[in-house]
């Protein structure tokens, strides 16, 4: 990836916004919105005529001298298939040029954006679009390159953010300079401030067996930490009273230096500088890999910016539950001989550290406030330890990664493993769609599996494993029968029955396989039917294997002939700021629209039992 420098002038802080490279990523993202919004039914193109497969549409916006006319194919679960280069924009019949954030305020009525929300989505947007005018500026790396490439080199190379979002990448907060610092596509490696924080405001949580002084003494090197004791003693402090945080350098200077003042100035908090060891953002941005000692944990710390829907901090409250909850989820998965047989892995997160500011913690009771959220980190198992000689790691995400070029990863791995598509899709499958339904049929757990959390473990182009992540923020259980400990109960989720199945079939299917699919028809001329089919294959073959389930397979039925349809965009444009309300029950929160046909309903080969 031939990146330019992060410390920039501010020429060159605009130097890849140039016409070509704008009008090709407001093309693709107008693509993506008209395919996202349809999708969700804010906004209704109309058929005029079909021709060699293909229909043809207008879509009319809130003001009637202005439309636009494109051709596409409705593929499974109202998915839109458009050709780029047929989308045109019309004012008075006059073509003109395509235009994204025009697009969002010609159509904020039909969407019904409020005037409170609209600048900042605009703005949103507008960060977006900039971030993918330089990834198709500087992010050269082919498909074929990548398909090959190392794990970092895969994960810096992502260019769609999540595949269901249009504001996907707003990152409001980060000034020019930030993105070339920190954003997982732009960053060079960069070392973590740390903070020595007084266990009279500061809580800390770790697995069994891994108390606070062995972490730090995993994380930090002899010297370093030597260093920081120097620090504290050299202020008459006592070392033993603090705790030490890794913080984000953009949290330090924006906000922790000054809302942290008083903090500071009493020494409940005391800057100790940076460790030796550099980090690479993940997708995630918070979330942080060291390139410098990989065998040491991932880090997440705290970082209020806004980002899709949600300002990305770390509440003291929550980080500190994450360590028991991810060792009571782990232990489930790793005690089951069937996930294991699959390849199915967890990274635990094994150790938290959370700081409560009382200032803010005595004012605001919302847990959820991005106040209560501004100094915790956490650490998570690397996945270097899962891996065998000859393996691999690959985001997930990577299966629906389109390159500068407008060529498919996904194909060429497949090229790469020597395998047929049918036969590698099997492979896969079986390491990610079999023990999510395993999870949650046998053991009423659902995860949150989207591609950025999902981590393949790929063996000669070929997945082998599957490895989940974000387990304690996103993990459910959904039997409350089920025997858990008392610092694990609040993962309970009590979910409507005819919501049950969303689970999966959201996450899963319309999150992610929806446009998998659509990566096959369009890059690989694979039929969506196909696909489809080997996707109720595993789903029946898993049936078959567990008879004793097929009251719950019943229930909660994949092979039903609709499902409620669960809309994203719907939610970040009724309130960007903070899309979920409610962390353990997000169905609170949730917007539907319509219903999807399920693709697999003609698949079915069990008999629909009938339940009194």
């Amino acid at each position: 990836m031939n990146k330019p420098p992060i410390n920039i002038t501010p020429e060159q802080a605009a130097a890849h916004l140039n016409p070509t490279v704008w009008n090709k990523v407001n093309r693709l993202h107008v693509r993506k919105i008209i395919s996202e919004f349809a999708h969700e039914l804010l906004i209704e193109p109309q058929l005029q005529y079909t021709e060699n497969g293909w229909g043809y549409y207008v879509l009319h916006t809130d003001d009637p001298s202005i439309e636009y006319r494109f051709r596409a194919k409705v593929l499974s679960l109202d998915h839109w298939y458009i050709d780029t280069d047929s989308i045109w924009k019309y004012v008075n019949n006059n073509c003109v040029a395509v235009d994204s954030i025009r697009f969002i305020i010609e159509f904020k009525k039909t969407i019904g954006i409020s005037e409170a929300v609209l600048p900042v989505y605009l703005e949103e947007i507008s960060s977006t679009l900039c971030g993918s005018a330089y990834m198709h500026t500087y992010n050269t790396m082919t498909a074929k390159e990548l398909a090959v490439s190392d794990y970092q080199v895969i994960e810096q190379a992502m260019m769609a953010g999540h595949p269901c979002f249009v504001a996907n990448n707003g990152r409001i907060g980060f000034d020019a300079t930030d993105y070339r610092q920190f954003a997982p596509e732009a960053a060079d490696p960069f070392a973590l401030i740390w903070l020595a924080a007084h266990k009279d405001r500061t809580g800390y949580a770790g697995v069994t067996d891994l108390p606070y002084e062995e972490l730090i003494s995993d994380e930090l090197d002899a010297d370093t930490r030597a260093q920081f004791i120097k620090i504290l003693e050299d202020l008459q402090l006592d070392a033993v009273s603090y705790y030490f945080i890794p913080v984000h350098p953009w949290q330090w200077f924006n906000k922790l230096a000054t809302i942290f003042a008083a903090d500071l100035s009493s020494h409940q908090l005391v800057y100790l500088g940076a460790a030796k060891d550099k980090y690479i953002p993940q997708q995630s941005i918070r979330t942080f890999y060291n390139v410098t000692s990989p065998h040491r944990r991932y880090t997440k710390t705290s970082l209020s910016i806004l980002n899709m829907g949600f300002m990305r901090g770390l509440h003291a409250s929550f980080v500190l539950t994450a360590p028991p909850i991810s060792e009571w989820v782990n232990h489930v998965v790793e005690s089951d001989a069937f996930l294991r047989e699959k390849g199915f892995v967890l990274l635990q997160e094994v150790a938290a550290v959370g700081y409560t500011n009382p200032h803010y913690a005595s004012i605001i009771k919302d847990d959820n406030s991005s106040y209560n959220g501004m100094l915790s980190a956490l650490w998570r198992e690397s996945p270097q330890k899962r891996l065998k000689p000859g393996q691999r790691l690959m985001t997930m995400a990577a299966l629906l990664h389109v390159d500068s070029y407008g060529n498919a990863l996904l194909p060429e791995l497949i090229k790469a493993s020597g395998l047929s598509v049918t036969a590698w899709l099997k492979r896969y499958l079986d390491c990610y769609l079999t023990p999510l339904l395993h999870c949650y049929y046998y053991h009423d757990m659902r995860f949150m599996p989207h591609g950025e959390n999902l981590i393949l473990i790929i063996e000669n182009n070929i997945p082998a494993g599957a490895i989940m992540k974000d387990i304690a923020e996103e993990i459910a259980v959904l039997n409350p029968e089920l025997p858990m400990p008392d610092n694990v109960k609040q993962i309970y989720m009590k979910v409507a029955d005819h919501l049950r199945i969303l689970s999966i079939f959201t996450q899963a299917f319309d999150c992610f396989f929806r446009f998998l699919s659509h990566i096959l028809v369009e890059h690989a001329n694979y039929p969506e039917e196909q696909f489809w089919k080997l996707v109720a294959d595993c789903i029946t073959e898993y049936q078959q294997l567990h008879p004793e389930l097929s009251e719950k397979f019943a229930k909660i039925d994949l092979f039903a002939p609709e499902i409620i349809k669960t809309c994203l965009n719907r939610l970040q444009i009724r309130n960007n700021r903070k899309m979920v309300d409610h962390m353990y029950d997000p169905f609170k929160s949730q917007q539907f629209a319509g219903v999807l046909k399920n693709p697999m309903t003609i698949h079915r080969t069990q008999p629909v039992l009938t339940l009194n």
